[in-house]
């Protein structure tokens, strides 16, 4: 069986549900049998859905999680006085529903199902806040509660965020370790005490301990040691009949548990002596440890990770996934060791190993799953998002807003343009993610739904592709000229370009022809940024100039705009001419990324007035930042 849904109301950042079939702001979330990975940016939710998990089921570490005050939503109406979370296991084997036997419930298609409702309620009347909660069963929470050996087959193994994976590896009493050791199946006959005085032999962990206590205690010198302080002080402290003497032995009673809390597990130093390790490698210990208590629960497992990627680098990163997944196949082949894992990740690496299907965006207190039905992705953008969404491209799902441009030249100049006429990237959240010239509307179909709309702007920026008048001919191409189109056949091929639109994905087209010349065409303070970094890219073709050499082209370069200004020269010409360069033959062209690059550096000294901008580019950055 594995965890199937999960439901939250009036928890934390999840708030009341508005009807039977509007959710509203609460949490209702589908999980997958094998990976199912949350992102989204800090404070969206994540946390508050893994901490309902555990609330509902309570993990297998010895921890104690209790509710307080600050787990109640609250809302325009104030604190919330009740909150309840609800965890639905589905495709229960035939020796699950033998075990909740009378904890089951079966729909009317005779569809077997296990429903655990946790409800808390604040006691205002009782300070300092304290807070009844039960835990019952049942689609509504009415059903049985739930008893203690039902409980120990459904928790969870957790592994929280910010670890500290030597210490928990350490030992000592209560220590993680001894929990999962205690926890392997064979560990149980370990307990008993096989020591035998006569021939000196013992092969349990306990008879192991007791065969050491009883040669620590024949040691001649621990026993000359036990004889002065008996003889020579104890005896002196006694009171008529009563003889204080002391024995010296291994610390504790010699018990299972005791054994395992005195092993501690390391990394080995390939050394005859121990060093320490970082503490990525201890962390990625510490998983380990947690995978093997976790392969052999017999019902089911199920792992709960916050930020796997802490302390790993990112070849380490793609490593602990490649394991988690196997371990969510079934890493023997048998489906029966299948591992149920929810992971929470602010990590692209992590977020671009798995499908998008496997993804819950987790924002501003609500939860979009991506799986097929639940977005506008056709069942060709999921394979095509499982070859190209590496990385880079998979840092849209942390944003508050996406920006997804055709090529490198956006997005190196495009932040920089942007903070330059008063508009932020950084501050506002705002990924910008070059998608290529194909796909365009691949990825912002993630973010289409019908229904609540993910509450992130994206901004699909792309070329027009048409020909502006008195192009020349080896400029041409292969795209058609606006002179050569009706204006209702040129307002056509511009919404054509906008298809993709609906929800909070909206498209804004060039006003003129690429990013570039409309750059150039826009404004004269603009038309000398790019004719200056146009110029500078191309010197940079062969060898890169030096920081001399290139003040003087771009101070020529700025000179000649001027010129071309003072001269009547209209906007669209000065553009052409501008553009020239970057339009040339292979070989012969000026890199449009090399030209963006110098471009972004020329415009962080400078400001730029909005108004100056492509109307276009205006429009989208409001879209994806709001006014200037």
């Amino acid at each position: 069986m594995y965890l199937a849904t999960l439901r939250a109301e009036n928890f934390r950042v999840f708030g009341a549900r508005r009807s039977a079939l509007d959710a509203g702001g609460s949490l209702s979330l589908e999980l997958q049998p094998g990976v199912s990975v949350l992102l989204g940016e800090n404070d969206a939710g994540k946390t508050a859905v893994v901490d309902a998990i555990r609330l509902c089921l309570l993990t297998t570490a010895a921890d104690f999680y209790r509710v307080t005050k600050d787990d109640f939503h609250v809302g325009p109406d104030g604190r919330a006085d009740t909150f309840t979370i609800a965890c639905c296991f589905r495709d229960l084997s035939t020796e699950e529903q033998s075990i909740f036997l009378e904890l089951l419930t079966t729909d009317q298609n005779g569809t077997t199902s296990l429903h655990i409702s946790f409800k808390a309620q604040l006691m205002e009347s009782l300070p300092p806040h304290r807070v009844s909660v039960t835990t019952r069963t049942g689609p509504d929470g009415d059903g049985p509660a739930v008893d203690g050996a039902a409980r120990e087959h459904l928790k969870a193994t957790y592994l929280r965020p910010l670890r500290d994976a030597e210490g928990e590896l350490r030992a000592g009493r209560g220590s993680r370790l001894s929990q999962i050791l205690a926890g392997y199946p064979t560990m149980k006959d370990e307990g008993a005490d096989d020591f035998d005085v006569d021939t000196d032999t013992a092969k349990t962990l306990v008879g192991i301990l007791r065969r050491a206590e009883h040669h620590i205690r024949s040691n001649a010198t621990v026993t000359a040691a036990l004889d002065d302080i008996n003889s020579g002080y104890l005896e002196r402290f006694s009171i008529g009949t009563e003889q204080l003497r002391g024995e010296i032995g291994v610390a504790g009673d010699a018990t299972l548990s005791r054994a395992l809390e005195r092993l501690e597990l390391r990394l080995s130093a390939g050394a005859p002596e121990w060093t320490r390790r970082g503490l990525g490698y201890n962390n990625a210990l510490f998983m380990a440890a947690e995978l093997l208590l976790l392969g052999n629960s017999d019902v089911a497992p199920l792992l709960l990770i916050e930020e796997p990627e802490a302390h790993l680098h990112p070849q380490l990163q793609t490593r602990v996934m490649d394991l988690l997944l196997g371990r969510a196949a079934g890493g023997d082949g048998n489906a029966a060791t299948r591992v149920q894992v929810v992971i929470t990740t602010h990590s692209p690496h992590l977020a671009s190993a798995v499908p998008v299907e496997w993804i819950t965006l987790v924002a501003g207190g609500r939860a979009y799953g991506l799986a097929p039905g639940d977005t506008r992705l056709e069942p060709g953008d999921y394979a095509f998002l499982s070859k190209f969404l590496d990385a880079t491209k998979a840092n849209l799902f942390f944003a508050r807003a996406v920006a997804l441009v055709e090529g490198d030249a956006e997005a190196l100049l495009l932040p920089a343009l942007a903070d330059a006429a008063g508009w932020s990237f950084s501050e506002n959240g705002v990924s910008i993610v070059n998608v290529g010239h194909t796909g365009l509307f691949r990825y912002s179909r993630i973010f289409q739904r019908d229904g609540d709309q993910i509450p992130v702007s994206v901004a699909c920026i792309r070329d027009r592709d048409l020909l502006p008048p008195a192009t020349p001919a080896d400029m041409r191409g292969q795209l058609p000229c606006v002179t050569d189109m009706t204006p209702e056949q040129v307002e056509e091929h511009v919404a054509g370009l906008k298809d993709g639109d609906a929800g909070p994905v909206k498209t804004f087209v060039s006003d003129h022809w690429t990013f570039e010349y409309d750059l150039a065409a826009a404004s004269w303070p603009l038309a000398t940024v790019m004719h200056q970094a146009v110029r500078s890219a191309w010197a940079s073709t062969k060898k890169w100039p030096s920081t001399a050499e290139l003040a003087d082209i771009q101070t020529r370069a700025a000179e000649e705009v001027r010129t071309w200004q003072q001269g009547g020269m209209s906007p669209g010409e000065a553009a052409m001419r501008i553009y020239q360069p970057l339009r040339r033959k292979p070989g012969k062209q000026a890199s449009k990324a090399v030209t963006a690059q110098y471009a972004a550096q020329l415009l962080k000294p400078r400001s730029i007035d909005p108004n100056k901008l492509p109307t276009y580019l205006r429009e989208a950055f409001t879209h994806l930042c709001g006014g200037a």
